[in-house]
């Protein structure tokens, strides 16, 4: 019974210290008491299955009050998603409790830092992709913390949070072999100091770093369409006459961007006609009084051919021999006419990729599992699109799910994109928590490129973001309206940027080394 207490208590440590409601210093001791747990079940000769029942608790505990909220899509995603992800956490630390009991303390709690900082990489990149739970994302509320962000992305959050961790663990374990009351004090000064360090640190950067780049007045547009009951049953017609009233409201001579969300026009749009489209009018109409100005919104492409020759693994088939690409787009239009298109490429999974579809689809056929939004395959392209406007100004069109992936966004950044757009729909989970902790890891992405960020957000959250992940400004949820402001441009390419995810990367071969050194080791022994 008490490490089934110690086990929920890690969980909820975890919650209560995630965005956007927690405190994230509840990080720094999370996951001790589960470790805690784990030594004595270990020294006790315990089955391996109760640190599985242990781990599962926690995590289920975490994932549940953290990411509930994707009920709110579809109750079948909910639980697939924290079932599923809770079980791959528990199976990370089955890992190294197995490690454990073949190896010294430093190595194997080493290999745990690194076991665990390999699983979330693994999450941002296969098909099952869902970092939104990764540990660096848990100072997304308190930028002021993660300035250095741009020196080590979020896997240094991660890291930070894991040797805190460690160290108040190892005080522990001593203290309870010793009752020295002195190893607690020691532990409180050093531990202290880890976290006080980094955040001085921090707000060093912050009190000392200046936007030097070009003024862009931006005007952001929150139609507030909702998803479930107008957003496809709006005709494009209806959405274009929305957007210009909105527009209108808050254009000037000056605004040299105009943003609306993601597939804000979602009638029925071929990619082949696309200029002649309805949405491009749109934009053509706008911008036919403001020169000086551009229009980039989201929309939703298909394009339809009978060719099998052009067929791919993310094509759909319709019928008697037709086929069709489905396309998460944005688009860029110019006051002069011409136009640019960014197609969607880090999907969600279920709504709009099928996960390893040569292993699924001969088992379950054309079913997907469905995680909330409209089921289908959408095509993807490989490169980081930015637009650029006439005199040169490059905007990365960072579309929904894409904000959450750093060296993902570093792309557009390293393909002199001078600032980002992220168009959004976010109503899908209602006015919880999942819009705001996805509007917090903006900022993440903002310290990381340290480039400014326009976020239009159908339902809200839109805001104005600068390069420190300060928002400026920004229009609330359900909110229709629009968003005016300026932000600053930067073509610098931060060490995070050149780099990317390396910490991570080490941490894949330092686990890799540790668990071949300790299998190694028990068979010598043997």
């Amino acid at each position: 019974m008490k490490y089934l207490f110690f086990a929920i208590l890690s969980g909820l440590l975890l919650a209560i210290g995630w965005p956007t409601y927690g405190f994230p210093l509840f990080l720094f001791f999370g996951f001790v008491p589960l470790l805690v747990a784990e030594h004595k079940i270990r020294y006790h000769n315990y089955h391996k299955s109760q640190i599985f029942g242990l781990a599962f608790i926690t995590f289920f505990i975490w994932n549940m009050i953290t990411t509930w909220w994707i009920y709110n899509s579809t109750p079948f995603g909910m639980w697939f998603a924290e079932l599923v992800n809770s079980l791959l956490m528990t199976l990370v630390f089955l890992i190294y409790h197995i490690v454990a009991r073949r190896a010294s303390f430093t190595i194997s709690i080493l290999f745990l830092a690194c076991i665990w900082m390999s699983f979330e990489y693994l999450h941002l990149q296969w098909q099952f992709s869902w970092p939104w739970l990764n540990l660096g994302n848990g100072f997304a509320n308190f930028t002021s913390w993660i300035q250095w962000y741009e020196y080590t992305g979020t896997f240094g959050g991660t890291l930070w949070i894991w040797i805190v961790n460690i160290s108040i663990f190892k005080s522990v374990l001593l203290f309870l072999e010793h009752k020295d009351k002195a190893i607690l004090y020691k532990a409180a000064i050093r531990n202290g100091l880890i976290i006080l360090i980094p955040i001085v640190i921090s707000f060093i950067i912050l009190k000392t770093y200046e936007e030097d780049g070009r003024a862009v007045e931006v005007v952001i547009l929150q139609p507030n369409i909702n998803p479930y009951t107008e957003k496809y049953n709006t005709t494009d017609t209806r959405v274009g006459e929305l957007l210009t009233t909105l527009t209108t409201s808050g254009i000037s001579e000056n605004t040299d961007f105009i943003i609306a969300p993601e597939t804000v026009f979602a009638d029925n749009n071929r990619l082949k006609k696309f200029s002649n489209s309805i949405a491009k009018n749109t934009a053509k109409s706008i911008l036919s009084n403001y020169p000086k100005a551009n229009f980039l919104s989201g929309i939703s492409l298909i394009d339809v051919f009978r060719d099998s020759s052009r067929v791919r693994q993310q094509t759909n088939y319709h019928k008697s021999g037709v086929f069709y690409d489905d396309y998460n787009s944005a688009f860029l239009v110019r006051s002069d006419g011409t136009h640019e298109l960014y197609n969607k490429s880090k999907l969600v999974v279920g709504v709009e990729n099928f996960p390893y579809q040569s292993i699924f689809k001969p088992i379950v056929g054309d079913a997907m599992i469905d995680l909330g939004g409209t089921v289908a395959k959408k095509t993807t392209q490989p490169d980081r699109e930015v637009f650029f406007s006439k005199d040169g100004l490059g905007v990365g069109p960072i579309i929904c799910y894409e904000s959450v992936y750093g060296e993902f966004v570093s792309g557009y950044a390293k393909n002199n994109a001078d600032f980002l757009a992220i168009i959004t729909n976010d109503a899908w989970w209602g006015n919880t928590q999942g819009h705001q902790q996805h509007l917090a890891y903006a900022k993440i992405r903002a310290i990381e490129t340290r480039r400014s960020i326009a976020r239009s957000a159908n339902t809200g959250i839109s805001a104005i973001i600068n390069q420190t992940g300060t928002i400026v400004s920004k229009l609330g949820y359900e909110e229709k309206g629009v968003l005016k402001g300026n932000l600053k441009t930067n073509d610098a390419i931060t060490f995070y940027m050149r780099a990317g995810d390396y910490i991570a990367r080490v941490a894949i071969f330092l686990m890799i080394f540790v668990f071949l050194f300790s299998v190694t080791k028990r068979r010598n022994k043997a």
